[in-house]
This record gives C-alpha cells, sequence and structure tokens, in this order.
C-alpha cells in the first residue's frame, strides 16, 4: 500500500468514526408505533392505562392471551370483554360464539381505530375519517355526551393523527356516549363512543384508542376522560382483558433484540463487526511457511526396459530376446486388436488384416518369419535384428488406431 492509499484510507477512517458518533449521541427518536402493551412505555403502550386501573381495587380482572373464540369455548364466566389495539379483527365464527356470550347478559368493549367489519354491520355501524374544512390541524379533542361526565373544556390531544368516527346506516339503535372533534365547533363533532345492546347485554364501541395511550393519559388532566370511560364497565362482574390482538409483541424472536434496543451496546456491536471485517482485509493473510511443492514419480518403465534389454545384449541372449519380442508382439495384438493368438489360421490372418489395416500377405509373411526364428535355438544378432524390424514395420504400417 503506498503512501497516497495510507493517506486517503487513514482519513476515511477518522471520517467513519466521526460520522459514528455523531450518529450514537444523536438523541433516540420517539418512537409513536402502536403497541398498547400493558408493559409498553411508549407514547401509544398503555403502561400508565393499565396499571392505574387495576390499582383502583375496584375491578376483578383476568388477563387473556389466546383467540377469543378458544377462550369461549372454555365455557368463560360471565363478565367483561375488554379489548384494546389499533386493529381488532374477529372472523364470522369468533363472533358470532362473541355476540352469543355478550346476548346472555355480558358486556363488549372494543377500542380500536379499525374495528372488525362484520361487528359493524352487525350494529349497522361503519367509520369515517374526520376531514377538517377550515384549516389543516388534525389535532382531535374529545368529550362526552353525558351531561354529567361532559367536561366544560375538551380534552386534547398535543399531536395530530387522522381522526375517525361512527356513521350510523339506516336506523342503527345506537346511543351516543362521546364525541371527537377536530374544529373546535361543538357543531361538527362526530360520535367516537357508542354503545348498544344486544340481547340481555350491551356492546360498547370506541374508535380512538389513543385516549388509553402513555402519551395522552400523562398530558395534562386527560386521565379523567379515561376514568369517565371506566365509568360505563360494571365493577361487579370480572374484567377480562384481552392480550391477543395486541400490535406489539409479548415476545422478542430476534436474539439481538436487547443488544440492539441499547443505544451503546448497538454501536459497540457495529464496531466488533467493523473490526472483524478490517482485520480480515489486513490481517487474515497467510502467515505460514509455503507449502513445498511435490512432483509426482516418474514414469521409468522405459528405462527399466532398457535397461533390461542392455543386459541380454551385453550377455548375447539373443534367443531369450526374439522370445520375449514375439511374446509382447502377440500380447500387442491380444490388446489392441482383440484377436485371439491361440490359433493361426486363415481366420485369423483375414480378421489381423481387418483390423491393423494391412494384407493378409504382409501378416502371413511375419508369422512365417516368427515360427522360423521361434525355432532356431541358436539365433544370432543378425536374427533379432530381422524379426524385430519386422514387427516394427509390420506396426508402423497399422492404419492409424487399432480397430475393434
Amino acid at each position: 500500500m503506498g503512501k497516497t492509499s495510507k493517506l486517503f484510507f487513514g482519513f476515511f477512517l477518522l471520517l467513519l468514526l466521526f460520522l459514528t458518533y455523531l450518529e450514537a449521541t444523536e438523541p433516540q427518536p420517539v418512537n409513536w408505533t402502536p403497541s398498547y402493551m400493558n408493559d409498553d412505555k411508549i407514547p401509544l403502550g398503555s403502561f400508565v392505562f393499565y396499571e392505574s386501573w387495576k390499582n383502583t381495587n375496584k375491578w376483578e380482572f383476568e388477563e387473556i392471551v389466546s383467540p377469543p373464540f378458544e377462550k369461549l369455548t372454555d365455557s368463560i364466566g360471565n363478565g367483561t370483554y375488554f379489548f384494546l389495539n389499533n386493529t381488532v379483527n374477529f372472523d364470522r365464527d369468533e363472533l358470532d360464539r362473541l355476540l352469543d356470550w355478550v346476548s346472555k347478559g355480558n358486556e363488549l368493549f372494543v377500542s380500536a381505530r379499525s374495528i372488525s367489519p362484520v361487528l359493524l354491520d352487525t350494529l349497522n355501524l361503519e367509520t369515517k375519517v374526520f376531514i377538517p374544512e377550515n384549516n389543516l390541524s388534525s389535532k382531535p379533542q374529545l368529550n362526552f355526551e353525558n351531561p354529567a361526565l361532559k367536561n366544560k373544556t375538551d380534552y386534547q390531544f398535543k399531536n395530530e393523527f387522522p381522526s375517525l368516527y361512527f356513521h350510523q346506516k339506516d336506523s342503527a339503535k345506537v346511543e351516543i356516549l362521546g364525541r371527537i372533534n377536530i374544529q373546535e365547533d361543538d357543531n361538527q363533532s362526530q360520535p367516537n363512543f357508542i354503545s348498544s345492546n344486544f340481547g340481555k347485554g350491551k356492546i360498547y364501541l370506541h374508535n380512538t384508542p389513543e385516549a388509553f395511550g402513555n402519551y395522552f393519559l400523562l398530558t395534562e388532566q386527560n386521565y379523567e376522560y379515561t376514568e369517565k370511560i371506566l365509568a360505563y364497565i360494571s365493577k361487579e362482574k370480572p374484567v377480562f382483558l384481552d392480550n391477543y390482538y395486541k400490535a406489539g409483541k409479548t415476545f422478542y424472536s430476534s436474539p439481538l433484540y436487547i443488544l440492539l434496543s441499547d443505544n451503546k451496546l448497538k454501536w459497540a456491536y457495529y464496531f466488533l463487526l467493523a473490526g472483524s471485517i478490517l482485520f480480515i482485509i489486513f490481517e487474515g493473510k497467510r502467515k505460514q511457511r509455503a507449502i513445498p511443492i511435490v512432483r509426482p514419480l516418474k514414469n521409468q518403465t522405459y528405462q527399466y526396459a532398457k535397461t533390461v534389454g542392455d543386459l541380454y545384449l551385453e550377455q548375447k541372449e539373443y534367443n531369450e530376446l526374439i522370445t520375449k519380442k514375439i511374446n509382447l508382439f502377440l500380447e500387442y495384438i491380444r490388446i489392441y486388436y482383440k484377436i485371439s493368438t491361440t490359433v493361426i489360421d486363415e481366420d485369423f490372418y483375414t480378421l489381423l488384416a481387418a483390423k491393423s489395416g494391412n494384407s493378409e500377405a504382409s501378416g502371413k509373411e511375419l508369422f512365417s518369419k516368427i515360427a522360423q526364428f521361434s525355432n532356431r535355438p541358436n539365433a544370432g544378432k543378425a536374427e533379432f535384428y530381422d524379426i524385430s524390424q519386422a514387427i516394427n514395420n509390420f506396426k508402423s504400417h497399422s492404419n492409424g488406431k487399432p480397430r475393434t
């Protein structure tokens, strides 16, 4: 790495550290995710609401973590089933079982921005968005219809979000309990909290769940609004708190959640990853001695055969050399031409000529010479060279690869 490259890399590393420091020291942004979990302390969690409600000691509570369909199948007792979430969406079978339970003299309380359409259809209701007419402000104000509960000034939200209200279809038999307004004009207010009798029981619907969030309850005197809503819930029967329909998680599936939830631990983890990558780049090179090259053994067959042949020549064992030369040639015919050499006849010469490309006459001449020299016990050097030349000439006149 050259000097210029080192300076550039050092500058880049300092810049990276500076940006990391700015990011680590930046204030944590407010998490406005709707959760409504009873242990969540973010603005739209419901820790304050549930803790305050339970500490009143005026109601008996049971927390339900299973689906309503399953809980109602287990023959739940009488009481009020309380649902609080951003979305509460019952399917048809679950709603039928829930309404059957309500009709026997129980209560259903649902506070959600998105309420199950089948439930709204049952009560001939629909939800609409409150659209401001005079300005773009959408900070909702809440109040009650009952004069005994109605406050002189509306309960004000400090943050803006789309406001919803209930619209009655046909001749819906519902009682308006509370209203929402974003125009500071009572004539423009719309119902956001209603009740309806169902059999021997009662259904309460509320579509502003933000009123149960930590942020709203801890703002000025807004907690009074929630207290007045709870006044509608019977104290004579237990309250079944739903923990199944919740936007927030009751558990965290990622093992890195605790590590990444803390800002300092998160950036320590990022530095560890960056350091590991840099180590791999600059220190991950091989530092051991070079592995020596082991060359394969050479084929010494030719040298061995040449040495053995020289020994025979030196000892003048020409008869033995002729015998080995003939046997090697016969082995050559058997291997490369796939022809048996047990019987040397006309068929043999015809097949050998067809596969080797030599004429039958040259084959007969060669094997005649082989038979002649095989019967000479005192063959000399001239005979050995003669039979060797004849065999080599026969091989050299073969037309390419042996025919199979």
